[in-house]
């Protein structure tokens, strides 16, 4: 592409804003950058499927984005062995940095922030009561531990790191616990769309009244809430026991 043409669609980006989000890499002591899709490149760096081409907003390598320098295209072929553009914006999200503006920031890391508090309140419980703590109690706990949420990790990949971090302030388990449930044959079917979204199921049969007998594996925090949940549905009928 000549140089024309890409300054001109290069305008589209209005050069010299300071709200540009930029993945950056050094590199022989240069600077490279590409103008990114904030969501499409944090998928893109926890792992997920995204297209290189989704992520950048226009398929040009800067040496100064906002001031809308360009690096020519000898120049990269020299630095990455290639001139393509989006072979050149996979090396820089791989090995360079994510760099967002301010807002974009503070909604990530309050989006991640309040699904692990989500995911701890679902998945861990109190060993000493059997009960899960409430949200209110974890976002306490996070709080005293001083626990900081890394915006470019998924929220799964840091809870383990974040309930070590919680254990000297709160009884807090994540240990899995089993189950098992029978429910009377006239309530089986209600229920079999919330025991298979809901539990693993290890075992299964049918007893000599028709009962529907599961052995489940559940996350600790949910025992209460499965035990209420098929209460209502069984109109108390339902036997739960822990193994």
């Amino acid at each position: 592409m000549n140089r024309g043409k890409a300054e001109k669609r290069m305008s589209s980006l209005d050069p010299g804003r300071a709200d540009f989000n930029l993945a950056r890499l050094k590199k022989n002591g240069e600077n490279f950058e590409i103008v990114i899709n904030p969501d499409e490149a944090i998928a893109y760096k926890e792992g997920k499927d995204v297209a290189i081409k989704d992520i950048v907003r226009s398929e040009h390598i800067f040496s100064h984005a906002q001031r809308g320098d360009l690096v020519p295209e000898n120049h990269m072929a020299v630095v990455f062995e290639t001139s393509d553009t989006l072979k050149i914006a996979k090396i820089i999200l791989d090995h360079g940095e994510i760099q967002l503006t301010e807002n974009i920031r503070k909604k990530y890391i309050e989006q991640k922030y309040n699904k692990i508090i989500a995911t701890i309140a679902r998945e861990a419980y109190d060993p000493k009561t059997g009960f899960p703590h409430p949200p209110e109690r974890i976002k306490l706990a996070m709080e005293e531990a001083k626990v900081k949420i890394n915006h470019m990790k998924s929220a799964e990949s840091q809870i383990d790191e974040i309930i070590s971090k919680l254990k000297p302030i709160i009884p807090i388990s994540v240990e899995k616990k089993m189950l098992l449930i029978i429910i009377p044959t006239e309530y089986a079917p209600k229920c079999q769309h919330f025991i298979r979204t809901n539990t693993i199921i290890k075992n299964e049969n049918y007893g000599n009244d028709g009962s529907w007998e599961i052995e489940v594996q559940i996350s600790g925090g949910m025992s209460t809430q499965i035990k209420e949940e098929l209460n209502a549905i069984t109109k108390g009928r339902v036997k739960v026991t822990q193994i």
